[in-house]
C-alpha cells in the first residue's frame, strides 16, 4: 500500500490521538474560573475537622481553592488522585515540610509551608479527608 491508501488509517489515529491530547488537558487544568471541582462539605464536621477547615482557608486555599476544590493556582485535594491509596496521610505531611515537585498536574511546585506546623497539618488532613469522603473520594490501592 502506497501512503494515499494509509492516509484515512493517519487521520484517524491523528484525530483519536488529539482527542485524548484534549481530555486529558482539560483533566489536569483549571476551568477558567478558578474552581476546578465541585466541593460537597458534610453538614457535621468534627471540632478538629472545622479546626482544619479554618488553617487550610488560611495557609492553602489562595492556591488549593475553597475546601480544597483547586485554583489557577493549584489541584483539589478533592479528587480521586489524593484518595488515600495514592496520596498517605504522609504525602500530606511531607509535602508542607518539604514542598512537592509538580508531577500530576500543570501547576508549578508546591513550595515548603514551614508557618504550617505539624499539628496544624493533621487536622488539615483530617478536614480534607472527611470532605473527600463526603465527595466519594475513599481508598483505592495504588496500582502502577
Amino acid at each position: 500500500m502506497n501512503i494515499a491508501q494509509q492516509f484515512p488509517k493517519f487521520l484517524i489515529i491523528g484525530l483519536l490521538l488529539g482527542g485524548i491530547g484534549i481530555v486529558v488537558n482539560n483533566m489536569m487544568s483549571s476551568s477558567g474560573d478558578g474552581v476546578i471541582v465541585d466541593v460537597r462539605i458534610p453538614q457535621q464536621l468534627s471540632e478538629v475537622s472545622q479546626q482544619g477547615r479554618k488553617i487550610f482557608s488560611e495557609n492553602c486555599a489562595t492556591c488549593h481553592g475553597e475546601n480544597g476544590s483547586g485554583s489557577d493556582k493549584g489541584p483539589p485535594l478533592i479528587h480521586n488522585i489524593y484518595n488515600p491509596g495514592h496520596h498517605a496521610d504522609m504525602s500530606f505531611y511531607n509535602a508542607v515540610r518539604s514542598g512537592v515537585q509538580r508531577h500530576h498536574w500543570n501547576f508549578g511546585n508546591m513550595p515548603p509551608q514551614p508557618q504550617v506546623s505539624r499539628e496544624d497539618t493533621g487536622k488539615i488532613i483530617k478536614f480534607i479527608r472527611d470532605v473527600q469522603i463526603e465527595n466519594g473520594i475513599r481508598y483505592q490501592a495504588h496500582k502502577m
